[in-house]
């Protein structure tokens, strides 16, 4: 991986760290969204090639703005039913 790809990646990873801890409470939602950025970045971390790097960058580029989409949500005190963690997904809890 190239310097400036690697220095993308980890910045990207930081930034997913933060936001994820900007939910308003240590709740399932800030457990939850920290736990899947650790994870899915332990689970890609010997990814070379690439065209997987791009994809998996753009993949996460997508899961920060759902982050960050989620935490205006939870900050503006909407009710829970329209909290998701999946694109395109509704679910009542």
């Amino acid at each position: 991986m190239a310097a400036s790809t690697r220095s993308q990646v980890i910045s990207l990873y930081k930034v997913m760290l933060k936001e994820s801890s900007r939910f308003p409470s240590y709740n399932y939602s800030r457990t939850y969204a920290l736990r899947r950025v650790r994870d899915a970045f332990r689970a890609n971390r010997e990814v070379e090639d690439p065209k997987a790097v791009e994809r998996l960058m753009d993949e996460g580029e997508q899961m920060l703005a759902l982050i960050q989409r989620q935490v205006s949500v939870t900050s503006a005190g909407l009710p829970v039913s329209v909290l998701v963690f999946s694109v395109g997904v509704r679910r009542e809890l």
